[in-house]
């Protein structure tokens, strides 16, 4: 068995699969620019609490940017025992991406087809990528369950139609040269390490501190929230079931539950034992009001289901939380 390389290892979700391959004795092969759309200090700590569990030899690191396209392909074509690859890296973030438009088309756009370009040079050595895409894809919808087969172009926010890119540039290099490749669209991924963006963290660090928290919509919101231990056997078991023949395939990773924004402010509540001081505030631009997977696929085809409910997610974010920041 070859090795595995793992794009935005230093990541959130990257981080965690890595210690998974790992765990399972895999070679892995990170890569990650450390970027600092959040304090490359997480990323570095990450990192260091990979390592230091992973055997000699077992994981190698490489600090270079994904719209680095010569560096990028150098790696995949250096390194002959990689056989297989997992693109976790991006640029995410909805908001952000109205501030920042051209970072989302240079990890996202570029970035995602210098993959791409790496896997068809390989000529078959690289036998299957999985890839991430994201549930913002669907656009802004309140009417049930996202299947895979809905419609996905009318994307609320550049971040979504640069990951949307990526499925489209995907499903061509998989038709023109016979690549096996597999998309997860992720649905609002929480947990122990997380990204310093999101609601659960934000609101975390606000309720703890005495601050107000923002609740956007007037706190109508609903999300899918899929807990990280779900995601990564998701992604393990896409990643050990290429498509027959090759092809390229999507499916939805998500925990098939939506919760009110509210709901989760009031468990964080419970499980900190401090009151939160709610500011309601409209929609922001490029938000989307509703996500909710339907995941019929993966059980079909993996026999994957999530088993992770919001409550006891949070409860064990909590409690990395207080032993990580004291």
């Amino acid at each position: 068995m070859g090795r595995v390389l793992v794009t935005g290892a230093a990541g959130f979700i990257g981080a965690y699969l890595c210690r998974a391959l790992l765990a399972r004795g895999e070679e892995v092969v990170g890569l990650d620019n450390f970027n600092p759309y959040y304090d490359p200090a997480l990323k570095e700590a990450r990192l260091a609490a990979l390592t230091g569990d992973a055997a000699p030899g077992a994981f190698r690191m490489h600090r270079a940017d994904l719209a680095d396209t010569e560096a990028v392909l150098a790696l995949m074509a250096g390194d002959r025992g990689i056989d297989r690859l997992v693109h976790l890296g991006a640029q995410a973030g909805v908001r952000w991406s109205l501030q920042a438009p051209f970072a989302y088309s240079a990890a996202n756009v570029t970035g995602h087809l210098g993959i791409l370009e790496g896997v068809r040079r390989s000529e078959g050595r690289i036998l299957h990528t999985v890839y991430a895409s994201t549930s913002s894809v669907y656009g802004s919808r309140t009417d049930g369950a996202f299947r895979e087969t809905d419609r996905a172009d009318h994307p609320a926010s550049l971040y979504a139609a640069t990951k949307r890119a990526g499925e489209l540039m995907s499903s061509a290099y998989a038709d023109l040269y016979g690549l096996s490749l597999t998309g997860l669209r992720f649905f609002t991924v929480y947990g122990p390490w997380g990204r310093p963006d999101m609601a659960y963290w934000l609101f975390t660090d606000a309720i703890l501190k005495g601050e107000p928290i923002a609740l956007f919509n007037g706190g109508e919101m609903r999300r899918d929230f899929t807990y990280i231990d779900d995601i990564v056997a998701g992604v393990l078991a896409a990643l050990d079931h290429p498509p027959e023949g090759g092809g390229h395939r999507l499916y939805n990773l998500g925990n098939s539950r939506p919760e009110a924004l509210l709901d989760l402010v009031s468990t964080l509540e419970d499980l900190l034992g401090v009151k939160a001081r709610r500011v309601l505030k409209p929609m922001q631009p490029g938000d989307v009001p509703a996500t909710f997977a339907d995941v019929g696929a993966m059980r079909r085809d993996f026999g994957w289901a999530p088993t992770t409910d919001l409550r006891t997610g949070l409860g064990h974010f909590v409690t990395w939380w207080r032993g990580y920041f004291g």
